[in-house]
């Protein structure tokens, strides 16, 4: 019995980017009753993580530009999930938080999105489950060196 041959990164990459890309689709589904955006979202859960982070470090992070980032920032603040406040030592900037209602429609998205996965993932064989399990980590690393 001879060993597989080594999987060639391009045929990976082949492989995975259409199931990540449909896995992120239906996920983003979960998404559209909250009447948030994804953009809006992924903002949310960023200032969610760091708060006091300022709109052009988001921009920064998410690849994007200043002025959409401020967009976002102003629809997220006039439905009450953002506040922005002057900063304490240096009043030009300006930090941003999420409000205790941004909070519960974080959690509120978060829950519907582990649900549907998990649901999904409760019908995988246990040999696949722990296949998919042992995958996160060097998926985790793919993540951090795209920095």
């Amino acid at each position: 019995m001879t060993a597989p041959a080594a999987a060639r990164p391009v045929d990976v990459a082949n492989r995975l980017r259409p199931v990540l890309l449909h896995l992120n689709r239906h996920l983003r589904r979960e998404v559209h009753a909250s009447g948030v955006s994804p953009g809006q979202l992924s903002l949310l859960g960023l200032i969610d993580g760091n708060p006091g982070i300022r709109v052009a470090e988001l921009a920064a992070r998410e690849g994007t530009s200043m002025p959409s980032v401020c967009t976002h920032i102003d629809r997220l603040e006039a439905s009450g999930l953002v506040t922005r406040r002057q900063a304490e030592r240096d009043r030009r900037r300006v930090d941003l938080e999420v409000t205790p209602e941004g909070q519960r429609v974080l959690k509120a998205i978060r829950s519907k999105r582990t649900a549907w996965l998990s649901a999904r993932l409760s019908r995988l064989a246990d040999t696949d489950l722990a296949a998919v399990a042992a995958a996160i980590a060097p998926l985790e690393a793919l993540l951090e060196e795209a920095g």
